[in-house]
């Protein structure tokens, strides 16, 4: 909470300073100007004791990103929003499986630490770094304080989870000795090879290679003991299933509408009409894969799918990573 005196300098300097549409020939003018990350500063040097001209400097070179705004918003033809075979053929192709065997390969050595280590299996985690970055290929483009800035304060839908993010962004960047204004990723803020959200990074992410610090962009040992970490530390169950494919007898609604965490038993699952393998004592979930003018896919999913949505919290993102995973082992096995 920002002290009354801080308030009160806060209100004096919002009449002084230009409004947000008011730079020069139309453009919005920087964060600078902006009373909310005036605030937002203010509270920056009273919880964390962030020198406000530093901040102040940073955000005087920032603007909105109207390409941000543009990505993180919805799709505009809701028929767009939900397509399985459209969503698979992004990440279950022959250049990613392939590239993945070849990532293995590589880092065969990192993978087996990390395997043993966390209990999470090597393609898992090779299969999650392929989804997000195409293994570090493609780590973004944006600039991580500016995009952070633009959906902090100008996406009211998540601006209190954006600015969390900054906040911990922030910190990270102090933490870790560079400028806030270096690190380029995502367009929602995410950073490096594995991309993670600020906050995920100094939650969940290790030194992995024993340099002494955690660098997500540049060290892929980090990056492979981070994800691995993650998944643990969410709950991994090692040895577990993650999915199994299922077919239902009536109408699956009810208990697609319970939603993909596992908390009832399979033979509850299998008393109600789903037909699936697996042992019938542990929880699972009904996952229904959809396509438009196609049959609806349907799957079980246990704690270890579950877990993977904590990464990104789709069913068809984890799916994703699943199917990826196995096809990658597979690759792997067969050369």
């Amino acid at each position: 909470m920002i002290k009354p005196a801080v308030t009160t300098f806060l209100a004096f300097l919002g009449t002084t300073l230009l409004s947000p549409t008011c730079a020069a020939g139309g453009k919005e003018a920087s964060f600078a100007h902006d009373p909310e990350v005036t605030a937002f500063i203010a509270e920056m040097h009273e919880k964390h004791g962030f020198e406000t001209e530093f901040l102040q400097r940073r955000f005087a070179r920032l603007h909105p990103n109207e390409t941000v705004l543009k990505a993180i918003r919805p799709p505009a033809v809701p028929e767009l929003q939900r397509s399985w075979e459209r969503y698979r053929a992004r990440f279950l192709n022959e250049r990613r499986i392939a590239a993945g065997a070849r990532f293995w390969e590589q880092h065969q050595a990192t993978l087996k630490r990390a395997s043993d280590n966390f209990g999470v299996p090597e393609e898992v985690i090779v299969a999650i770094i392929g989804v997000e970055t195409e293994y570090g290929r493609n780590t973004g483009k944006f600039g991580i304080m500016q995009a952070l800035s633009t959906l902090a304060f100008r996406y009211p839908p998540r601006a209190p989870f954006f600015r969390g993010e900054l906040e911990n962004y922030l910190l990270l960047a102090r933490e870790n000795d560079f400028d806030p204004l270096v690190l380029k990723g995502s367009y929602a803020g995410a950073l490096g090879i594995p991309q993670f959200m600020p906050s995920s990074q100094r939650r969940y992410a290790v030194d992995f290679d024993g340099d002494g610090k955690v660098d997500l962009t540049r060290s892929v040992d980090d990056a492979i003991g981070s994800v691995a970490s993650f998944l643990a530390q969410h709950g991994w169950e090692a040895g577990g299933t993650v999915a199994l494919p299922a077919t239902v007898e009536g109408d699956p609604t009810p208990l697609v509408a319970l939603g993909i965490k596992p908390d009832r038993p399979l033979s509850e699952l299998l008393a109600a009409g789903i037909r699936s393998e697996g042992d019938a004592t542990k929880p699972a979930a009904v996952i229904d894969l959809v396509s438009p003018d196609q049959e609806t896919e349907y799957w079980v999913g246990f704690q270890n799918f579950y877990v993977i949505t904590r990464y990104n919290r789709s069913s068809f993102y984890a799916m994703s990573v699943f199917q990826l995973a196995e096809a990658i082992r597979e690759r792997r096995a067969s050369l």
